[in-house]
């Protein structure tokens, strides 16, 4: 393999871009040249950071094409925000300059087209940066799904839930982009956490894909109700958020699986991404971290998930906690950046491919049409042309998915 530094441009150096940066230079190899954004105060501090850590000082431009013509980068990672992810990784797939975008939701489906179009014409490496799907469970489940415990897979749940009812309206003020979707936007706007590791466990886009989608929204109660009790001590919160408290959306597979997202961060909870695999010989539930397996667990019991992580754990996992467990996210983080350097050392595609990336991405603006639509279902598009059907094999490699 070769050992060769990889030299990583980081494209946005906001509050998400830091924790990145940070997971980023302790992987092994890994130097950072120049950092970007708009912004000259926020390079500055993470410049500083990348100081602190023991990196030398990287350089600082405001435009994100110097760093795509730096002959001393080898690939970039866009965290700015959510309306530029797309842009900037199609300037970076031009630009020969393998990349990978931080998650979110596409604001239309052309730009999920152009970024499957500009790879199918350039072919350079571009990943959206779903760490979910390298979460110690999800990764786990993959293993227990493909040895067949389950059974046939027929139905799968997830979700992105937790309450954020002072963050978004903060946003307002502060200018945070992703604080305006929720204000005008009634959607499912942050479906990959949960659609990432379900897509994987049912092989969408190689044997399987979506077919169609249904998105239904309740009424938005939890960021008004936090509006309207702040208003007089900040007056900045005048506005009414569109987005419904509960996103609900239904997806259903070629192979006939169904699939359930929620989007749920108005109301009160703790956080739980809700994973669930159903099959014809047992139940995963992430939500209590139990698994019921027909013949094998107690009658009608619930059984600890832990008891099954002794045979199907999976290998990175095993390693990783031999070796100390770091990053952020549970250590997410950590491992989908390492197969991210991974990937662009070798000159190899990603772990998640462009296909993956432009699915996943569009969920966002297909909810969107449905629930304007009055929950009417929508086609899911085809972003492979027919190839879901028989493609190459997979990426294959230590950050396999």
């Amino acid at each position: 393999m070769d050992k060769r530094v990889v030299r990583v441009g980081v494209i946005g150096i906001g509050g998400r871009a830091t924790e990145l940066m940070k997971t980023l230079w302790a992987v092994k190899g890994v130097a950072i040249p120049v950092l970007c954004d708009l912004i000259p105060e926020r390079m500055e501090h993470g410049a500083d950071i990348l100081v602190e850590q023991g990196a030398p000082r990287p350089e600082l431009t405001t435009d994100y094409r110097e760093v795509l013509a730096r002959e001393d980068v080898d690939g970039v990672i866009v965290a700015t925000s959510w309306n530029e992810h797309a842009e900037i990784a199609i300037a970076a797939m031009k630009a020969g300059k393998p990349v990978g975008f931080e998650v979110g939701g596409a604001s239309s489906l052309d730009q999920c087209w152009e970024l499957v179009k500009t790879w199918e014409a350039t072919r350079t490496p571009c990943m959206m940066l779903e760490n979910c799907c390298y979460g110690r469970y999800e990764l786990a489940v993959l293993n227990m799904i493909r040895d067949g415990l389950f059974g046939e897979v027929v139905h799968c749940e997830g979700g992105y839930r937790h309450n954020l009812s002072v963050d978004a309206p903060r946003g307002l003020r502060t200018g945070n982009q992703r604080a305006y979707h929720h204000l005008y936007r009634n959607a499912e706007l942050y479906p990959t956490h949960e659609i990432g590791p379900i897509s994987k466990y049912l092989d969408i886009n190689r044997g399987n894909r979506f077919l169609t989608l249904t998105s239904t929204a309740s009424k938005p109660v939890g960021l008004n109700k936090y509006v309207e009790e702040h208003l007089e001590t900040d007056p900045a919160l005048y506005h009414r958020f569109a987005l419904g408290d509960v996103v609900t959306t239904v997806l259903k597979c070629a192979r006939g699986e169904t699939v359930v997202i929620f989007h749920d961060t108005s109301l009160p909870r703790p956080y739980s991404r809700g994973n669930c695999v159903q099959g014809t010989n047992g139940i995963w539930a992430e939500i209590n971290k139990s698994i019921y397996i027909e013949g094998r667990s107690p009658a009608h019991k619930w059984e600890p998930i832990e008891e099954y992580l002794k045979e199907y754990e999976h290998p990175i996992w095993k390693e990783f906690q031999e070796k100390g467990v770091q990053g952020g996210h549970d250590g997410m983080d950590y491992l989908m950046l390492s197969a991210f350097v991974d990937s662009v050392r070798n000159g190899t595609q990603f772990p998640i491919d462009i296909y993956d990336s432009a699915v996943w991405f569009a969920i966002t603006c297909l909810s969107e049409q449905s629930i304007s639509l009055g929950s009417a279902p929508v086609a899911v598009p085809d972003f492979t042309n027919g190839k879901w059907v028989y493609r190459e094999p997979p990426f294959q490699g230590k950050y396999a998915l």
